[in-house]
């Protein structure tokens, strides 16, 4: 970069000074002022014709493709050397889409455009802009052109053209042969971020096949595939652009694979024995009979040709293979003439049958004249392995000569049953298990008489083999190994796992079954020792039983019943307190300011309360509120002997208004004692020594407004109680 400024600082001085002069006015790109982001500036013109100086040169602006908003979409600026911010320079645009996709600010010279872009549709486009002089209307600069590109958005996923696709592999390929290759396209701009970046991986077809995610080529996963076990596969493949990361578009397309033919199985008969006839008057080159080998195999890997082994019989006989039927045509090739001594008539001297006294009969049976040893039932292998039974042969014309030999019969084995997990495994893998390890050897047992060098292979099912929790891992030694996959598993969130495991033998024909391992998720040590493997163990610490456990939920159990019953009782005493006593003086008191209705009205408290001062000395503790403490009684100061009512009464309102344990509301505050040495003595009437008419109530006016009611009763000479004072 410090190059390129020093070059164009030395061209610049070149032109400037008069040094280099060009022959024709040229665009100069001058990188020493780099003007503001999507703004680009056109160049002014100048009187001499020799020389232009440019401010900016610019070939492109980039417009986002299919914008959504509500407003055009900003594109950039167009501003001339020559645009002082007078209002004199009227901007132009002409080129694609031009006033139909985007439109230009003639003032300020903002480029807009006004409707939705679709790169796939339309890259770029090239328009011209022009700097023209608002009165003149003449152009101030010559015409310049630039460009406009799409900038792309992932908005298209990836897709097979060519797809579906049809492959073939020959069985038994070994694990990396060769499939076949898919190819997807993205139409979104491979040169602008991973939009068509495209990565591929199979969605159906594992374990059996792989693919290279970056190439697309797909190879066999895994080896031995048989094509007489499973001949058509198909693999779900996906092509996923933004370098397969989240959010980005997926296709699919299915590639069928069909595992080719190799001559892997040589032929065989169903049976070991067959049993034929041919008249003793046969021509030569008659046919006897015909037999028939079975290949699993597929084409010219199944044709069969047959021969007979030399021995007995083999210049008798011959035998050739039918083409249409691939069946063994057994032929007459020679006569052989047999004289039987004393049977001048050619017929058979001997009778045959099984002795009875042995355990052959009910399953076999001999042809008395041929002596040939038939089957009558089905035999079982497993049931019974081998039959010893006695054939004897007596003479014809004397029944009495007879001969006796024992049968010696093996039951040969036909793979009928499947292998099987040997013995029930109780399977546990750690809770911290790692990728890889092996957490249970598996071998397996077959119950029919495996032949020398049977072998067992082991794989996962199908259906499991798809983002499988565990793997398993033939050693092909008839033994496997069940391996985690993944780092690490939970209790908590699974207990148990079901895997199902598929076990084949080497036999004829091909046997197999599914066996489902239950895997359990234990507690380990680090050093991978189990420790627990219940489901208790998950909630309870380590020591604790299930009844410790117990013990203490009924423990817990007991103290919240203990709180709960705490509680309403102390809710239960709270509102026994607040309620009001039927011998509380204040009960019937209603409102603090009715004056009362005298002596008379015995109705609305009990006067003789009023009238033992000892009521009030044991009441002091107030019965309308809770106290929060204890309240020692108020020691009443001595009172003077020329002390009046008036200042008593003051002390005790001032004493109630200070008292921290008084109610916020209107109470009754009742006074039963004057005093002593007071001018009106006492205002209460009881007790009173003298009438009424004695007494002189003129100084209650004195008192102030607070007894104007008080002086109004007595001034007026009718009676009321003065000891209650409000």
């Amino acid at each position: 970069m410090l190059t390129r400024n020093c070059l164009s600082l030395l061209l610049w001085v070149l032109f400037d000074g008069g040094l280099l002069t060009p022959l024709q006015p040229q665009p100069q790109q001058t990188l020493a002022t780099k003007p503001r982001e999507n703004e680009v500036h056109l160049p002014g013109r100048q009187s001499h014709f020799q020389r232009v100086k440019r401010g900016w040169v610019w070939n492109q602006f980039f417009v986002l493709e299919e914008y959504m908003g509500s407003e055009p979409q900003y594109v950039g600026k167009l501003h001339s050397d020559l645009d002082k911010g007078e209002g004199t320079v009227k901007y132009t645009l002409s080129g694609d889409g031009a006033g139909t996709v985007f439109t230009i600010d003639e003032t300020t010279g903002d480029i807009h455009a006004i409707r939705s872009l679709d790169r796939e549709e339309k890259p770029f486009y090239t328009l011209r802009a022009q700097a023209v002089d608002i009165e003149t209307r003449k152009p101030l600069e010559p015409e310049s052109e630039f460009i406009i590109k799409v900038q792309d958005i992932n908005d298209n996923e990836p897709k097979f053209l060519d797809g579906p696709y049809t492959a073939s592999v020959p069985e038994m390929s070994p694990v990396g042969a060769y499939v076949l290759q898919v190819k997807a396209t993205d139409a979104d701009d491979p040169t602008y971020g991973n939009s068509a970046r495209v990565v591929y991986s199979i969605l159906q077809g594992q374990p059996y096949f792989s693919i290279d995610p970056k190439t697309g080529v797909i190879r066999t996963a895994l080896p031995n595939m048989d094509r007489e076990v499973k001949e058509q596969y198909q693999v779900l493949i996906q092509a996923k652009d933004m370098g397969g990361q989240l959010g980005g578009l997926a296709g699919t397309t299915l590639v069928n694979i069909t595992l080719t033919d190799v001559n892997d199985n040589p032929p065989r008969f169903p049976k070991s024995i067959f049993h034929l006839k041919v008249p003793e008057s046969s021509p030569i080159g008659s046919a006897i009979g015909r037999i028939r080998a079975v290949d699993p195999d597929f084409g010219q890997n199944a044709e069969i040709e047959y021969n007979i082994v030399p021995g007995d019989g083999g210049n008798l006989f011959d035998i050739v293979t039918d083409e249409a039927t691939q069946e063994g045509i057994i032929k007459l090739k020679k006569v052989q003439s047999c004289i039987l001594e004393d049977f001048p008539n050619n017929n058979k001297m001997e009778k045959y049958f099984i002795d009875w006294k042995t355990d052959g009969d009910s399953y076999f049976a001999v042809d008395g004249t041929e002596g040939t040893i038939a089957t009558n039932e089905l035999l079982d292998r497993e049931s019974t392995a081998q039959y010893n039974f006695s054939v004897i042969a007596s003479k014809v014309s004397n029944p009495l000569l007879t001969s006796k030999v024992n049968i010696l019969i093996n039951v040969l084995d036909v793979n009928e049953f499947p292998p099987e997990i040997s013995v029930p495994y109780e399977t546990a893998v750690c809770e911290n298990a790692k990728p890889g390890q092996i957490i249970q050897i598996v071998s397996a047992a077959d119950r029919d008489l495996s032949p020398a060098g049977q072998q067992f292979s082991f794989r996962l099912s199908p259906e499991a083999a798809i983002k499988p929790n565990f793997t398993v891992r033939d050693f092909r030694n008839n033994t496997a190994g069940i391996e985690a996959r993944r780092n690490g598993y939970s209790r908590r969130q699974q207990e148990l796992y079901f895997l199902p495991v598929v076990i084949e033998d080497s036999s004829y024909p091909v046997q197999s079954s599914t066996n489902t391992m239950t895997i359990r998720v234990c507690r380990c040590d680090s050093d991978g020792t189990i420790l627990s493997c219940n489901v208790e163990a998950i909630f309870l610490p380590v020591g604790l039983s299930t009844g410790a456990l117990i013990a203490i939920l009924l423990c817990i159990v007991i103290l919240l019943a203990i709180v709960v019953l705490y509680v309403a009782l102390r809710r239960q005493k709270k509102k026994d307190t607040l309620m009001t006593s039927k011998e509380d003086i204040r009960d019937n008191v209603i409102h603090y300011d009715d004056e009362g209705g005298g002596e008379e009205d015995t109705q609305a408290f009990d006067i003789g309360a009023l009238r033992n001062p000892k009521v009030i000395e044991e009441n002091k503790i107030r019965r309308d509120i809770k106290p929060d403490s204890l309240c020692l009684p108020r020691q009443r100061p001595p009172v003077e002997d020329n002390t009046d009512i008036r200042d008593f009464i003051n002390q005790r309102l001032q004493e109630n208004d200070m008292d921290p344990g008084a109610p916020p509301y209107d109470s009754l505050a009742t006074y039963a004692y004057e005093g002593s040495g007071s001018v009106a003595e006492s205002l209460s009437s009881i007790d009173s020594v003298t009438t009424e008419a004695d007494q002189d109530y003129d100084y209650l006016t004195d008192w102030g407004p607070r007894f104007k009611v008080l002086a109004d009763m007595f001034g007026e000479e009718e009676s009321y109680n003065p000891d209650k004072v409000t």
